[in-house]
């Protein structure tokens, strides 16, 4: 059993039997919906948690793993659509967070960009899993267009924080899922499509590290690519008959879910693909040849695997993971939370001037459960927004009595003065 809350147990998933242990974390209403969606679709060899300050929301959850955060900003209420809030809350319980994040290899940081509790909490406890060195990868989307300009703002602020905290982050701006679907879509299919998109995410990256292949990819070749790397893209396709691996890579970079571009001006790039056994050489040949070209870097680091299913017939299916985008403009800032003293000095935080917290009037905290097909999910190209406005100081927490004493430490102190 892993008690991770005061009153509330729950039971540990069970472990996974692969060397390299991943850990899959949704944080707040959507990406707790996105892991649920990953857990019933099948996905193995890696472990759930869903992290929210919504205590409803986690007892609903078919996740066996929770942890609740911020009982004292919240009583266990959700964070009203202000990151501020979220933020609080995941600092108020880094030492639960931790005691989650041990033993990981790898973490997955998925969540809904611009409500409450994912957008203000996922940089905290991407920054906590960098700090127990785990690589660190963050798989989210931004909101729809109907949601409103303040909630894209909220949520491309957030994304600055990320892209400033992980290793890599994989971005999906699910507008592009409105322009790409077949007809009218219900509100709910949207969310369903969105949850999807993001399982396919970790899927096609946890999928190359536990399965094993003929010329085999693992773990070791998914760090070297994506460790430090900042924006990512990741694309799986499939096609059949005549030319399908080449057919396959062209669909995997063209996709439209992608941002203008594909995979020019990635500086490393994973290539796996799944095949019959009597897939030519000539074929991958062309295939990764293809993909080389259209990065349009003669110095990009470029890996390929290849895994043998004779079940696949003639159909071949291509994934590519492309990561060291540079975006003009964006100088993200670091996150830092130092380890409670328990794992870790805490080292002091230089002064900073303090900077208005995102807050934003109540939208839908984050997305409903979900259940659809996509194929393909990329990063933004546009540079990190400056922070919205912030609201006026009587919808943040207050900051707690005491601020100045020296005995408390410093990284407290100072998001005590954020918020006041």
């Amino acid at each position: 059993m892993l008690d991770l809350n005061d009153g509330m147990n729950f039971e540990m998933a069970e472990e996974s039997t692969a060397t390299t242990r991943i850990k899959v974390i949704g944080i707040g209403g959507g990406g707790g919906n996105a892991v649920a969606r990953m857990m019933a679709s099948g996905l193995t060899g890696v472990e759930y948690y869903v992290i929210n300050t919504d205590r409803q929301a986690l007892t609903a959850s078919p996740v066996p793993n929770k942890l609740a955060i911020g009982a004292k900003v919240t009583s266990g209420l959700g964070a009203g659509s202000d990151p501020a809030v979220g933020r609080q809350a995941a600092l108020e319980d880094t030492e639960r967070i931790i005691e989650l994040l041990e033993g990981a290899d790898m973490v997955f940081v998925t969540a809904c960009l611009g409500g409450g509790t994912g957008t203000g909490a996922a940089p905290i406890v991407a920054s906590l899993a960098k700090e127990m060195n785990a690589l660190t990868v963050a798989v989210v989307t931004k909101p729809f267009r109907f949601e409103g300009p303040r909630r894209m703002k909220i949520a491309d602020y957030g994304l600055a924080e990320l892209a400033g905290t992980v290793d890599t982050v994989i971005t999906i701006p699910n507008s592009r899922l409105l322009e790409v679907a077949q007809g009218k879509m219900a509100y709910k299919e949207a969310f369903k499509l969105a949850d999807d998109v993001l399982r396919q995410a970790v899927q096609g990256i946890s999928d190359i590290i536990t399965t094993p292949g003929v010329i085999n990819r693992d773990f070791a070749d998914i760090r070297a690519i994506m460790l430090g790397m900042g924006h990512a893209m990741m694309s799986t396709a499939t096609a059949s008959g005549e030319n399908a691996a080449v057919e396959a890579a062209r669909k995997a970079i063209t996709n439209p879910l992608l941002e203008d571009g594909g995979v020019r001006g990635a500086r490393g790039v994973l290539i796996n693909i799944t095949a019959a056994g009597s897939l030519p050489i000539q074929d991958i040949d062309e295939a990764c040849s293809l993909i080389w070209e259209a990065t349009q870097n003669e110095d990009v680091h470029l890996n390929y695997g290849m895994i043998e299913n004779d079940g696949m017939k003639d159909e071949v299916k291509v994934t590519v993971i492309a990561t060291g985008f540079s975006r003009e403009g964006e100088a993200p800032r670091k996150v830092e939370v130092p380890l409670p003293v328990r794992h870790a000095a805490a080292p002091a935080l230089a002064a900073a001037e303090p900077r208005p917290e995102p807050v934003i009037t109540p939208y839908r905290d984050e997305a409903p459960a979900a259940e659809a097909v996509t194929e393909s999910y990329a990063a933004p190209a546009e540079p990190a927004p400056e922070p919205p406005p912030a609201e006026p100081a009587a919808s943040r927490p207050e900051a707690a009595p005491g601020a100045g004493d020296l005995d408390t430490p410093a990284f407290l102190r100072r998001e005590r003065r954020l918020f006041q």
